[in-house]
């Protein structure tokens, strides 16, 4: 964990600004403005990118990955910017992606996190950010579930923020796995079930 050099206050305050903007459901957006209907009664009814790409809609599905990862990186930007230091940004990134995963505009029933995660990894240290998301470009290209691409990244990322001598970014890469694999949960019973759906591929009664 990084030293803490902020006041409480502060940091409060920014938990709360970057909480408000990763719980605006971009997924929800796109399928409206694409004319998609309402996402949460398609496919798995997540709003995430992948339950987006089960309309067929591969713009909406890339905006939607862009946008949900703009969340993370923007709240950590934005962070650095204004405040700066590495307290005020991981506490940024921690509460951008509680926001998409329990955001206050739906009820705290959002997302599984991979696209916040992995933009909240990429401002935070982009080297290990990019390790992180060839990690999924890798397992996604190999075994085609999006599910077990996310959760390979979000473990691997552990790892490589040792590799990469960033100690301070452990502790908080380990709780946003946690909350990645405990989101998953239903993925991890699908997979074991041999139900899971694969990229592009319609959901599975």
């Amino acid at each position: 964990m990084p030293q803490i050099v902020h006041s409480w206050p502060l940091l409060a305050a920014v938990a709360l600004v970057a909480y408000l903007l990763g719980s605006i459901p971009f997924g929800i957006v796109m399928a409206r403005l694409f004319g998609l209907g309402d996402l949460r009664k398609i496919g798995s009814g997540n709003i995430g990118a992948t339950n987006v790409l089960r309309t067929g809609n591969k713009p909406a599905a890339l905006l939607t990955v862009i946008l949900d990862a703009g969340k993370g990186a923007i709240a950590v930007a934005l962070a650095a910017a204004l405040i700066g230091g590495r307290d005020v940004m991981q506490v940024a990134g921690l509460f951008a992606f509680l926001g998409h995963l329990f955001p206050v505009y739906l009820r705290f029933r959002g997302g599984k996190g991979i696209a916040t995660f992995l933009g909240t990894m990429l401002a935070l240290s982009f080297p290990l950010g990019l390790a992180a998301c060839a990690t999924w470009v890798v397992v996604a290209a190999l075994l085609r579930y999006s599910s077990v691409a996310g959760l390979m990244s979000a473990a691997f990322s552990v790892i490589w923020a040792i590799l990469l001598h960033r100690p301070d970014m452990v502790g908080l890469i380990f709780v946003l796995t946690v909350l990645v694999y405990i989101r998953h949960i239903p993925n991890i019973v699908r997979l074991k079930a041999g139900t899971e759906t694969k990229i592009g591929q319609k959901k599975k009664d």
